[in-house]
């Protein structure tokens, strides 16, 4: 089937013409003209061409221009679907909206169909063989072109079936496209060894997506227990971290169309993965010099502005991450949407400064107008009334009591489970809610250790000094006036994150007491079950800064005996990638 077609399909509602960007040097801003001449035909050159200038036009958040302008020939042209779909997907996630979710799910069904159709049709044997037996004359690079779009299609479709239907079948069916995609991307890979001095307009497209596909399949499923990937149904597929994580910075540093979502997806890793689940290590600067070359380009992207923020938090640089936040919320109101990530780390800033006011507005604003987790917002509204003097909560009509209890039936569900962390502060919120005896900021600092805060705050040691003098106070008052029920459970949280301070101010002997003792009242505990795995966590990773990978390796191992407790499925996540770092360590 040839590329070249000859209609342009209309919107349903029409749209308005813009133009396009001719920019030769790659190293200057990447910005659009006012009106983009309509394509009276497209071939696979001019279609990349199309979509490259839609996705400048996205990056200079002209979300609606961008969508306007590849809608049109996203049911002729690979590279459009794929990227209307993207576009689609994006929305999706970011409004959490039942009608967006299923737009972006038509949007990534079409967009099979239409690879489909450019796909070899005969399927006997897969490239990679073909190439060997008859020579690269045998395929085309069009056919080439939309396998891989096929397969990025097939992780897009996986994706939104995880939040729209949570049957076990459409699990199951996520995990087979999982697995169809990787097995398309090795092949491809494999046709490229077989034809290394090729070379066409398009050729670079073709190997960046390729790049792209495997360094994000390798990153990922790095991350996974092998029992979760049984679980999805990808059996026999393994990932490697550095891999991923260098084909990723490769793609990300050459000129194709998936240029820019290797860039994000590394962005994404290093500001939130690597801070939620992998061992301690330094800052990437290499990560942050692509980061810089991309902000160069697209000066005023809501999104890479956003990252910006993020690099300064995990810096400690709060108040300059506030400004840049603040920025972001004026710089485009299109999709408001981008807004909510924004009052989220404001919220989390003012948090990580004890501006408690500051963080209650943020939160209620959240609360207000995000679909995400208003579960999570509640606990942290509440949790942050306990802290801010009581009179405050009658000036904004508040209860804290009632909010904390409001908690539980604000959850959601995803593939027919609640969310962890929502199931979590819904527990936390019945407990808060109905007792009393506890330490005023114990439900921060229980929130703040869910979402990574002490780890986020690590570089201001200043910061962690205060929080830790906090800690101390809240001991103290529950010795002194303790509820008798709940008093092991208490003093132990506070052990554990004393622990973590003591660890990031570098007392690692103390910090190895605390834990220890925490691990030492398992039976002693009533209600907080995760608090032992959680230290015996922490216990293994300050044995590996400390050099003694036999003892982190045994502390770590210990995790697998515990079951059915809190935000498990996470730490099994942080127990697999510390324990794969230490083997590789130990081979080094």
């Amino acid at each position: 089937m040839s590329l070249t077609l000859n209609k342009r399909d209309d919107m349903e509602h029409g749209f308005t013409s813009f133009s396009k960007v001719v920019n030769k040097e790659e190293d200057k801003f990447e910005d659009a003209y006012e009106i983009i001449p309509a394509a009276a035909t497209m071939d696979l050159v001019s279609s990349l061409e199309e979509c490259t200038t839609g996705l400048y036009l996205f990056l200079n958040n002209r979300f609606s221009d961008a969508i306007h302008l590849i809608y049109p020939w996203s049911k002729n042209s690979i590279y459009h679907a794929v990227i209307y779909s993207i576009l689609m997907v994006v929305k999706a996630f970011l409004t959490f909206d039942p009608q967006d979710i299923e737009i972006g799910m038509t949007a990534t069904k079409e967009a099979l169909r239409v690879c489909n159709n450019f796909r070899r049709k005969s399927r006997m044997i897969n490239f990679s063989r073909l190439v060997s037996r008859q020579g690269i004359k045998a395929i085309k690079e069009e056919e080439l072109h939309a396998e891989v779009c096929y397969a990025e299609c097939l992780i897009l479709k996986s994706t939104v079936m995880f939040i729209q239907d949570d049957s076990m079948l459409s699990f199951l069916k996520s995990g087979i496209n999982i697995g169809l995609s990787y097995q398309i991307y090795k092949d491809c890979q494999q046709v490229l060894t077989q034809i290394p001095d090729y070379q066409s307009k398009t050729y670079r497209h073709l190997v960046g997506g390729i790049k792209f596909g495997l360094g994000v399949f390798n990153l990922l499923l790095s991350l996974v227990p092998p029992r979760t990937l049984k679980l999805l149904n990808v059996v026999g597929y393994s990932g490697d971290r550095e891999v991923g994580l260098t084909l990723l910075n490769e793609s990300a540093s050459e000129s194709h169309i998936n240029n820019i979502f290797s860039v994000l997806i590394l962005l994404f890793y290093y500001n939130y993965l690597s801070i939620a689940f992998s061992v301690e290590r330094n800052h990437n600067s290499a990560v942050e010099n692509l980061f810089l070359i991309s902000l160069q380009k697209f000066p005023n992207c809501v999104i890479l502005k956003f990252f910006h923020a993020r690099f300064s938090m995990l810096k400690g640089y709060f108040k300059h991450a506030q400004l840049t936040l603040e920025e972001c919320i004026f710089i485009q109101n299109e999709w408001n949407q981008l807004h909510h990530l924004c009052y989220w780390e404001l919220m989390w800033c003012h948090i990580f400064l004890l501006e408690w006011k500051q963080a209650y507005h943020y939160a209620h604003v959240l609360v207000q107008n995000s679909r995400w987790s208003k579960s999570v917002y509640s606990f942290t509204k509440a949790s942050l009334l306990a802290v801010l003097p009581p009179d405050f909560a009658k000036s904004v009509s508040e209860d804290m009591s009632s909010l904390f209890l409001s908690v539980d039936s604000l959850r959601i569900r995803i593939l027919g489970t609640s969310v962890p962390i929502e199931k979590f502060v819904a527990e936390k919120g019945q407990r808060y809610g109905t007792t009393a005896g506890w330490f005023t900021a114990q439900p921060i600092l229980e929130l703040m250790y869910a979402w990574s805060g002490f780890r986020v705050i690590s570089k201001k040691l200043e910061l962690i000094s205060t929080w830790l003098s906090i800690i101390d106070k809240g001991e103290e008052l529950l010795q002194e006036t303790p509820n008798k029920e709940y008093v092991i459970d208490d003093i132990s949280l506070l052990n554990l994150l004393k622990g973590l301070c003591l660890k990031y101010l570098g007392k690692y002997s103390m910090a190895e007491y605390y834990f220890s003792h925490v691990i030492q009242k398992e039976k002693l505990l009533k209600y907080d079950h995760y608090l032992v795995p959680y230290s015996y966590y922490e216990l293994g990773i300050l044995y590996y800064l400390k050099g003694d990978y036999a003892s982190a390796t045994k502390t770590l191992e210990n995790i697998k005996n515990y079951k059915d407790y809190s935000m498990e499925a996470r730490l099994q996540f942080r127990a697999h990638i510390a324990l794969e770092q230490i083997a590789k360590e130990k081979v080094i």
